[in-house]
């Protein structure tokens, strides 16, 4: 196996927003990760897959404290958020948080019986390994597990997270999982979605999904100004995007 040049890629989307993500990792875990300017603090919703340091990838961008959000405790999105010293997730999240998968999340042959034909079957190809790289010489991914962590602070429904010049809402999405969040500016309609919506397949039937809340979070979102959403996966859209997509859910549901 190829050792990569670098493990993380970015992408400047505007004059505050930065995306962060992993090339080397498989779509089905090749989370989004966004990095948010603020005047007085800075915003990073989700933390990709642990692989390689990403407060390291970062540090060009660190110059102000950070917030660190995870839409949800999936090991896609939580696997970097031991590194930094704000943490927040969803309370129905956050025990998760400390107790990581404990097989081998990168190979997928070793992975609890049914999960891999699950997800085949949703409308994802799930490869033998889910890495085409290695971050390092040495590195096992049969070894590689998330790191535990405890969430600093615990966010629901309605809280904001002010960053100075810019505030987020938070929206509580189930359906995916219990605790999914999203983060809503509404001066800009600007919507953080996590995995409760993004442009690829939607995973409710899964571990902890719950495809009646998931259908409710749904209706939610298609009511929603927005302008752009930026997912946990996959390229970001708008509104009218957003509705196809959502009656796309609905109707098939």
């Amino acid at each position: 196996m190829r050792i990569a040049d670098r493990w993380f890629e970015t992408k400047r989307v505007d004059d505050r927003i930065t995306l962060l993500w992993e090339p080397h990792v498989a779509r089905l875990d090749q989370c989004n990760m966004w990095h948010v300017r603020g005047r007085d603090a800075d915003l990073l919703v989700d933390a990709g897959m642990g692989i390689s340091s990403l407060k390291e990838a970062m540090a060009e961008l660190l110059d102000k404290p950070l917030i660190a959000v995870a839409t949800h405790s999936h090991t896609d999105h939580v696997g970097s958020l031991h590194e930094f010293d704000h943490r927040l997730i969803h309370p129905l999240e956050a025990e998760q948080l400390n107790q990581p998968d404990t097989f081998p999340v990168l190979c997928s042959c070793h992975w609890p019986a049914g999960l891999r034909e699950s997800i085949q079957s949703q409308g994802y190809e799930v490869p033998d390994l889910m890495i085409d790289a290695y971050p390092h010489e040495g590195f096992d991914p049969m070894a590689f597990s998330a790191t535990k962590t405890e969430p600093t602070k615990l966010i629901d429904e309605g809280d904001v997270l002010d960053l100075g010049n810019s505030a987020f809402e938070v929206l509580h999405l189930p359906g995916h999982s219990p605790g999914s969040i999203g983060l809503w500016e509404k001066a800009t309609g600007t919507l953080f979605s996590g995995d409760a919506i993004y442009d690829g397949p939607l995973l409710d039937d899964i571990e902890g999904a719950d495809r009646q809340a998931y259908r409710r979070t749904m209706e939610r979102l298609r009511k929603l100004p927005v302008n752009v959403v930026h997912g946990g996966h996959d390229p970001s859209f708008g509104k009218a995007r957003l509705q196809e997509l959502v009656d796309q859910y609905l109707h098939s549901r």
